[in-house]
């Protein structure tokens, strides 16, 4: 079971999970084959929680454009060699410092 905002709120039995469903409380989301894979709350203003738009951010590739007409898609680049190395020490400090 999720929250509208993606929390993991624990674990429900296929019995109750149904009974949530049916009962309006929460939306069920499948699996391609059908089977329920979780369920997720409603947002608190009754809107689905599942959205139809993927988030916006930060974009790691982007559309090259070459001099003979191509487009191709490229990585964007962080940098090179020790370039990187304070890019990789904030990320490490940021995943140990949060609880």
């Amino acid at each position: 079971m999720y929250a509208a905002d993606g929390r993991s709120l624990g674990f429900r039995s296929i019995e109750a999970a149904k009974r949530l469903v049916a009962n309006g409380f929460v939306e069920a989301v499948h699996g391609r084959k059908g089977h329920l894979k979780a369920i997720q709350l409603k947002q608190p203003d009754g809107a689905s929680a599942i959205t139809t738009q993927v988030r916006a951010g930060t974009r790691y590739s982007f559309r090259e454009h070459f001099d003979n007409g191509t487009v191709a898609w490229t990585l964007k680049r962080l940098g090179k060699g020790n370039d990187l190395r304070p890019i990789f020490m904030t990320v490490v400090t940021d995943c140990l410092t949060r609880p």
